[in-house]
């Protein structure tokens, strides 16, 4: 019995090897394949993504480009990026794939509606910044402008910008999601949450600073709605305990 053990154990890990490198095949190629669907609209997307900004620049400036590929590689950059964010359903599919047979019952019926719910917070969260806040951070930065400086943004630093704020909205909007994880993991309860709020406050401050630009709009448009995301996590955090067995 021993020797079976202990042929089977490596035998295991390795079919779990192979099913690990088929599912992250299944991702690249998914990612591969919308990439080349998204390529011929390359441009498009780029301007689309710009629009917040071309709309408050002055009549008389224009974004520009200083380097002679910037104008072919960054729309190209900003794409394979998009199919990233469009591919974040079948990546968490296939990392659910993995861990499902792992899990118990009950597990598994709370995990997947987290893998869901999370990417859906991830997307209402770009959609946030650039529907919302993208507008209010652009006007106020065209608008104080100083005296004799023409405003020219360069395209890849401005798609470096609109990542960076992605990324930290995405992020911020899935707070709720990780207070319930840490609570039905029993890492902590709700009531020590709640003892918490004057902490999470001045963090959400301090975590805005270092995620945003160096403007007080674009920190508070994040340690705002990070805190209040918080408070939402709070509330849905009284209905998952650490006993999951």
């Amino acid at each position: 019995m021993r020797s079976t053990a202990r042929h089977g154990e490596p035998l295991n890990a390795f079919s779990h090897l192979v099913e690990l490198r088929q599912r992250f095949f299944y991702i690249l190629l998914s990612v591969l394949l919308v990439f080349l669907g998204l390529l011929y609209f390359a441009n498009d997307i780029y301007e689309f993504l710009s629009a917040p900004l071309i709309t408050h620049l002055p009549d008389t400036s224009s974004m520009i480009a200083t380097e002679v590929t910037s104008p072919l590689l960054t729309p190209i950059k900003l794409t394979f990026i998009v199919a990233l964010f469009v591919c974040v359903p079948v990546i968490l599919y296939q990392l659910w794939g993995f861990i499902a047979p792992g899990l118990y019952q009950n597990e598994r019926q709370l995990i997947m509606p987290l893998l869901v719910s999370s990417s859906l917070m991830f997307y209402a969260g770009i959609a946030f910044a650039y529907f919302l806040v993208f507008p209010i951070i652009f006007e106020f930065l065209t608008h104080i402008t100083l005296e004799g400086v023409k405003v020219a943004t360069e395209i890849s630093h401005y798609l470096d910008f609109a990542m960076t704020l992605f990324m930290a909205f995405g992020i911020a909007f899935e707070v709720p999601i990780a207070i319930i994880l840490l609570c039905w993991l029993g890492v902590t309860t709700a009531q020590q949450l709640r003892a918490c709020r004057p902490h999470v406050f001045v963090s959400a401050f301090v975590v805005s600073m270092l995620l945003t630009p160096p403007d007080i709009i674009s920190q508070s448009l994040l340690a705002i709605p990070m805190y209040l995301l918080f408070e939402i996590g709070l509330f849905c955090s009284r209905y998952y305990t650490g006993d999951r067995h």
